[in-house]
């Protein structure tokens, strides 16, 4: 193996795990959202603050990150990132013991700083760290590193938080307050030690181009790709951060049960991003044919592990991950064409939650999780498509600046739910789906 081969394996290999990190740490804070409702006996649109608070931290934070990361690299601004999120999620613990809302959202901004610092530096060290034509499929590929812990953690937050609480109990809050230190507590011990671990290794290094260049602002195609992750993030969060008390309310389902088609729904960004990984390269139609099918047993497993191996629900998954599938093969494995698809499927869904009942409501909304699997990194690559390495960290910095969708369209959600009914809340995420649609045959191709 030649040395640029071995370093480009060492620095994919711990943005991996950087992805993995954040993944877990975002959705675990957007599924938090219905215990915190029941904790402090909140409306759906003040749980939905919880977003808010989390996910406000990007405008603040993601230009000052990419001007961070030309200063210091991005390693070190990793590691600066790991040590925020362990302050953050150290904050819990009193948060929880008191037990106090405001202390609450303090907690998450700071833990959020800490994820917009790995984020900002983590999407553009992907891109640059290999060839432009494969960034999508890199990208990808890293972004299912992260949906494994999008997965994981709403079944977490069903195991360790709901299971064992009555909710008829007159305890029930304070007894779920209880339980929500441990989880956050083994977070912040987890990510000192890929600090210390990240600490002693070499990272490539991605050198900016030293030449003039433009404004961010004056590329058409940046300014428009940014503002189709903050619809597609506010649509992924707004229908994750809804999903527990939709099913709650519209099924009857426990927090247990419900959280874990939250988690079923994260875990279909997952199967979709393996499905992008390869989807998105270079290789030939019958390799992509034989790695669809470990990606579709994986499919089936998870769905039956998260929801206590059940097997009927894992078939249902499987058959739905395989309709991805044939869908994703529409796009030819072109990143725009392949996003518009998805797009128009995904809205499709919403609206069929919002008209539908029962069971077909219930996997509309789970499948939905499949249909976003791909966008967030068609839409950055294709966002930062022929920039120059110097561009690359400003680029990064607006973009993810503009993840504040999530912070902005969950409560919208919430008070649509809290004044007209759960269904009706699933028209908003629709809308923003069509904005993306846009984006992909129209805004992208934008250069002047």
């Amino acid at each position: 193996m030649s040395k640029q081969d071995n370093s480009f394996r060492v620095g994919m290999s711990a943005f991996g795990a950087i992805f993995f990190i954040f993944g877990f740490a975002t959705t675990f804070i957007v599924t938090l959202s219905a215990p915190i409702k029941e904790i402090f006996g909140l409306s759906e649109f003040g749980a939905q603050l919880l977003a808010s608070a989390f996910f406000i931290a990007y405008p603040i934070m993601s230009i000052p990150t990419g001007k961070l990361i030309d200063r210091i690299g991005y390693k070190s601004t990793v590691i600066a990132g790991l040590v925020l999120m362990a302050l953050g999620s150290f904050i819990y613990i009193p948060a929880s013991r008191l037990p106090s809302f405001p202390i609450f959202l303090l907690g998450t901004f700071v833990l959020a700083t800490g994820v917009v610092f790995l984020q900002v530096a983590a999407n553009p060290y992907v891109t640059a760290i290999g060839p432009e034509k494969s960034a999508s499929s890199r990208l990808n590929l890293t972004q299912a590193l992260n949906s494994i812990a999008t997965m994981i953690a709403p079944w977490l937050i069903s195991v360790a938080i709901f299971r064992g609480l009555n909710p008829l109990s007159p305890d029930y809050a304070l007894e779920a307050a209880e339980k929500v230190p441990l989880p956050f507590i083994i977070m912040g011990i987890g990510v000192i030690l890929v600090a210390v671990i990240l600490m002693s290794i070499k990272l490539p290094v991605i050198a900016a181009e030293k030449k003039e260049k433009k404004s961010i602002l004056k590329y058409p195609h940046v300014v428009l790709g940014a503002l189709a992750i903050f619809t597609y993030v506010g649509a992924e969060v707004g229908n994750a951060g809804l999903i527990v008390n939709y099913l709650k309310k519209s099924l009857m389902m426990t927090g247990e049960e419900a959280s874990t088609y939250a988690a079923i729904y994260w875990g279909g960004a997952m199967v979709g991003r393996f499905f992008g990984s390869f989807m998105f390269s270079g290789i030939s139609v019958s390799k992509k044919i034989t790695y669809a099918i470990p990606v579709l047993i994986l499919a089936l497993v998870s769905g039956a592990f998260v929801t206590g191996w059940n097997w009927n629900i894992g078939g249902v998954f499987l058959g739905v991950a395989f309709a991805n599938f044939l869908i994703m093969q529409i796009g030819t494995g072109k990143a725009a064409k392949t996003l518009a698809i998805f797009a128009l499927v995904a809205a499709a869904l919403d609206l069929l939650t919002t008209f539908t009942t029962g069971n077909v409501a219930l996997w509309t909304i789970i499948s939905i999780g499949l249909f976003n699997s791909i966008m967030f990194p068609n839409i950055f690559s294709l966002a930062v498509k022929d920039l120059d390495n110097a561009e690359l960290s400003s680029a990064s910095g607006l973009i993810n600046s503009l993840i504040l969708g999530g912070a902005i369209i969950p409560p919208i959600m919430g008070g649509v739910a809290d004044n007209f009914g759960y269904t009706w809340a699933f028209i908003v995420p629709a809308i923003c789906y069509l904005y993306i649609f846009f984006y992909a045959i129209r805004g992208a191709q934008i250069r002047k």
